[in-house]
């Protein structure tokens, strides 16, 4: 059986760190960054990426369209 890994790509420079994102993922992938971006917001990113399954919940929650989610598929 064929195992699906996630990869969540997040626009930083669009993210407003409400996250909204956060507490949608199921599986606890995403964690406020300890950078900032060029507005001053703590954007999102992968805290522990090979928890994701893709399933897009933080992209379809995102009020900003600035996720993105891949899936890849291994055998």
């Amino acid at each position: 059986m064929a195992k699906i890994k996630g990869r969540v790509v997040v626009d930083v420079e669009r993210c407003k760190g409400c996250g909204v994102c956060i507490s949608a993922c199921p599986c606890n992938v995403l964690a406020f960054s300890s950078n900032v971006n060029g507005k001053g917001y703590r954007y999102v990113t992968m805290a522990q990426a090979d928890a994701c399954t893709g399933c897009a919940s933080c992209g379809i929650i995102c009020p900003d369209s600035c996720i993105v989610v891949y899936r890849q598929k291994f055998e």
